[in-house]
């Protein structure tokens, strides 16, 4: 198996990059090794070759290695019943993990104090093969009774899943290491396959910026009652790859609108939905965490930009991965008011219905759109107040290439009434 990364690669990481792979592979006495001979070291691991003998190297005692891996490498979770559970509103397995933390183990999982368990040595004589799961901290696990989380899952580091690009649902397969006595789990030693085909050549992919993109042609058949969801399907329709922006000032019931939309698409079979709420009011935290779909990131409206931004961004690089495997994907931002504006036109950006492929569709709130959008719903706040709904601002209102939607007849219906809803 090729390695997935090469030589050429290595010699221009940082040597703290190659630590980390290094511990990863189970290269022995890592940190003695020159950098030329730690790039060889891990060229033969990643090939599954022998690596060259390296007791003539000074190495620090095990104990003092073992705390300066764990100071700055992640280690394998601890407690299984920290590991997160299925979520709604998943695509056939691709769904999210929930928000939690890590902790490297403790000495009471290693055994008694006194008479600690011995270490596993690094082995790389098993390969498995499962299911992905991500965390939010952007580790995760290859579930092998998927979806529910067994003692023998295997981890998957924060690394790992960056240098490869793997979302939730992917099947990966590679060899293993033992858990090492810290830990509670066996880890992954490298990707070697991703959905069934070599992880180099799923590296070397085509960049999701240079995919092909059309415009949004499959509808979102919502399906719901609620009559302001109803209004926003015929009037202002959206699909699979659409921008769209919920737009108003203060008080309009924007939050509220795109509450009722992620309710209504969590419905929906096939599609991977993440909730990001960046900026928010604590109380409208508590409303989201009781719905439907869990809000994969919640920060008040007193974080930082940067902080906001952070989280929109991550949850956006979700999604285009997804995309990017053939999924279709749906992130909810509440909202982009107090990103910079550069921020919220690359969240907006993201989205697209990709030609012969995936989707990512972007439904975001804001006080007025940002600029390329493919649906604008403007809400009136005089009939919030009044308690008249459906309470959209026709007028306000937009969908480009409607016809592609809704079909010819469906469009004529929408700049109709759009004319209709006009003073005099």
């Amino acid at each position: 198996m090729t390695a997935v990364l090469d030589r050429a690669e290595l010699e221009q990481s940082p040597l703290s990059d190659l630590h980390l792979l290094a511990n990863e592979l189970g290269v022995d006495g890592f940190r003695r090794l020159r950098k030329a001979d730690l790039i060889d070291a891990i060229v033969a691991k990643q090939s599954g070759e022998p690596v060259a003998d390296a007791d003539d190297i000074e190495v620090e005692a095990e104990a003092e290695v073992e705390v300066e891996v764990e100071a700055d490498v992640e280690a394998a979770p601890v407690a299984e019943d920290e590991s997160p559970k299925p979520r709604r509103g998943r695509r056939g397995g691709r769904g999210r993990g929930r928000s939690r933390s890590e902790d490297g183990a403790t000495d009471e999982d290693a055994g008694d104090e006194d008479t600690p368990a011995p270490r596993s040595a690094p082995k790389e004589d098993q390969v498995v093969e499962g299911v992905v799961e991500l965390l939010a901290n952007g580790s995760g696990f290859i579930r092998l009774a998927p979806p529910e989380p067994t003692d023998d899952d295997v981890y998957i580091s924060a690394a790992q899943v960056k240098r490869c690009e793997l979302v939730s649902g992917d099947r990966i397969g590679g060899p293993v290491r033992a858990a090492r006595r810290s830990e509670r789990f066996p880890s992954l030693v490298r990707v070697d396959t991703i959905n069934g085909r070599p992880a180099d050549e799923v590296a070397e992919g085509t960049r999701f910026e240079d995919l092909p993109a059309a415009f949004p042609a499959e509808r979102f058949e919502l399906g719901s009652e609620d009559p302001t969801v109803k209004a926003i399907e015929w009037l202002t329709p959206f699909g699979k790859g659409s921008r769209v922006v919920i737009a108003g000032p203060a008080r309009s019931g924007k939050s509220e609108a795109l509450r009722r939309l992620t309710a209504a698409l969590s419905g929906l079979e096939g599609l991977e939905l993440s909730v990001v709420l960046a900026g928010v009011r604590p109380e409208e935290i508590a409303e989201w965490k009781s719905g439907p779909v869990e809000p994969v990131a919640a920060l008040s409206f007193a974080s930082s930009s940067d902080a906001l931004t952070q989280v929109v961004e991550q949850a956006i690089e979700q999604g285009r991965r997804v995309a990017a495997r053939g999924g279709d994907a749906v992130v909810f931002i509440d909202s982009l008011e107090q990103l910079p504006l550069g921020a919220a036109r690359r969240a907006l950006a993201a989205a697209r219905n990709i030609v012969d492929g995936g989707s990512l569709t972007v439904v975001a709130v804001a006080p007025a759109p940002v600029g390329g959008e493919t649906t604008v719903v403007a809400l009136d706040p005089t009939l919030v107040a009044l308690g008249r709904y459906p309470a959209l601002d026709l007028a306000g209102s937009g969908v480009l290439r409607p016809e592609l939607l809704v079909g010819d007849a469906g469009a004529e219906a929408i700049a109709k009434a759009r004319l209709e809803s006009l003073p005099g």
